[in-house]
């Protein structure tokens, strides 16, 4: 395990993920609201500011996701 600075909060922790125990959560929820976003409207070509506003995740928090290879990948 590292000590590493949380991607979302910026707090410090201890572990192999990339965000705190407290934002883990939050990542997940994300990541299915996301998710669902894309399959339920069949979405194949979109812009990252396009997904930020109809979801409500921040930019930031999506391109680590689409860094990370957790999402559907669309052509962005």
């Amino acid at each position: 395990m590292e000590f590493k600075k949380c991607a979302r909060c910026g707090c410090f922790f201890v572990s192999d993920v990339e965000v705190c125990p407290k934002c883990l959560p939050k990542d997940r929820c994300d990541i299915s609201k996301l998710t669902n976003y894309i399959n339920d409207n069949n979405i194949t070509a979109s812009t990252i500011s396009n997904l930020s506003v109809n979801t409500g995740i921040t930019l930031k928090n999506i391109n680590r996701y689409l860094d990370s290879n957790v999402i559907p990948k669309v052509n962005l």
